[in-house]
């Protein structure tokens, strides 16, 4: 009797084990990365991103450098810098001070729901003394 206890409790882990991946698998959806064209502000290469999973949206900026440093040059000081990331769709607007060495700085804070078939138009300004903001842009749709 106890052998068929231990089959049965098998055969019914089995089962679970096979059902466990195709539920999980149903229920997590692709993030789809969309960017606007870059632009040259405060000497620094912009960009405007959003990241798109179903209808839930993240928008945000991206800070780097405009090409790679001379040769020898020493390493870029610590810059502060100037943003204003906005947004229609999610709305909303968002004004951050952040400093720049040489890495990628991204700028974040604006999300929220967005209807399926909906136009997502954003924008990031960067500004740092003496040079003053040029907005890079994106739009795109949100196709759940």
């Amino acid at each position: 009797m106890s052998r068929k206890l231990v089959l049965a409790a098998g055969a019914a882990g089995l089962a679970l084990i096979a059902v466990a991946p195709a539920t999980a698998s149903a229920q997590t959806a692709a993030t789809t990365t969309v960017c606007g064209a870059s632009g040259l502000q405060a000497g620094l290469n912009t960009r405007v991103c959003a990241d798109i999973t179903g209808d839930q949206v993240e928008v945000y900026g991206r800070v780097s450098l405009a090409g790679p440093p001379s040769p020898g040059s020493p390493s870029p000081f610590g810059q502060e810098l100037f943003t204003t990331l906005t947004s229609e769709a999610p709305a909303g607007t968002l004004n951050r001070s952040v400093i720049f060495n040489s890495s990628i700085v991204e700028v974040r804070g604006i999300s929220g729901t967005v209807a399926c078939g909906s136009t997502v138009k954003a924008g990031f300004a960067v500004a740092s003394y003496p040079w003053s903001p040029r907005p890079v842009s994106l739009e795109t749709t949100v196709t759940c």
